[in-house]
């Protein structure tokens, strides 16, 4: 038996990274799964991007755990997408349990510099998309009465980042709705909480590298801001973070914001 027998995470971004390895270690503890990824290149940034062959990988893993796992291709902006997207998984599994929140982006960019296509993209799919998917998702959670809302933000919604101020709009941004829906969301005995993580293992942190022409240990190297001797953290020790707050163990967790910075944020 497992923590997660008989429940339902949608994962939002599950192709690759934090995403992947929350939907292996959910399906690992019992859990069916939903992923959703966008499946096809997009503009910006142009890397990094989830592809169908990835998700149609993740759905054969998890079926050969015993788990079910259905997999819908669309982007987090895009309502029609997204409500097909949740509509087809309340048709596959009858309901949602949890809501992972994890699609996003980032790339640098100087204020002077940014184009309005790049806060737009940064904007819409980090914070708008979070609120595209939990709209859809929440009524049948209020519908059972029952539910946890993970969102994946960042140690830039909880501090400044240079040359990163959409990143950390977008970021600052989803703390707040965290807190917000907590308080909405409660009487429906629905929790709503926000993780921090510092820089990830994954394509996402290869990406921004390969955008400043260098390789991601000379990025770490150069931000030089984990307390602890590590250049990053990896997508599994997310996943285990995430475990904890969806199951029973964090069941008066709610409204609040979880930090696995390696100690950035304490300097």
């Amino acid at each position: 038996m497992g923590d997660f027998d008989n429940r339902v995470a949608f994962i939002t971004g599950a192709a690759h990274g934090q995403g992947r390895a929350t939907a292996l270690a959910l399906a690992k503890n019992g859990a069916d799964i939903a992923a959703f990824d966008v499946g096809v290149k997009i503009e910006y940034p142009a890397y990094a991007y989830g592809t169908g062959e990835e998700l149609k990988s993740l759905k054969a893993e998890i079926e050969a755990m015993g788990r079910r796992c259905e997999i819908f291709a669309g982007d987090v902006r895009d309502d029609k997408a997204v409500t097909a997207a949740v509509e087809g998984t309340i048709a596959a599994f009858g309901k949602i349990d949890i809501l992972f929140n994890n699609a996003g982006i980032c790339a640098y960019a100087k204020v002077h510099e940014m184009t309005d296509e790049e806060w737009n993209a940064m904007i819409d799919i980090n914070l708008k998309g979070p609120f595209l998917v939990t709209r859809r998702v929440v009524p049948y959670m209020m519908e059972k009465k029952s539910g946890v809302i993970i969102n994946n933000s960042s140690v830039m919604g909880l501090r400044g980042g240079n040359r990163l101020s959409h990143y950390t709009a977008s970021k600052w941004g989803l703390t707040g709705l965290t807190k917000a829906w907590a308080i909405e969301l409660a009487p429906y005995n629905i929790r709503v909480l926000s993780i921090h993580p510092t820089g990830v293992n994954t394509p996402m942190n290869d990406g921004l590298a390969a955008m400043e022409g260098k390789t991601p240990e000379e990025i770490a190297e150069a931000s030089a801001g984990n307390l602890l001797p590590v250049p990053w953290i990896e997508p599994e020790d997310t996943a285990e973070l995430v475990l904890y707050l969806a199951s029973d163990r964090a069941r008066y967790a709610t409204g609040s914001q979880f930090v696995l910075d390696a100690g950035l944020l304490s300097v």
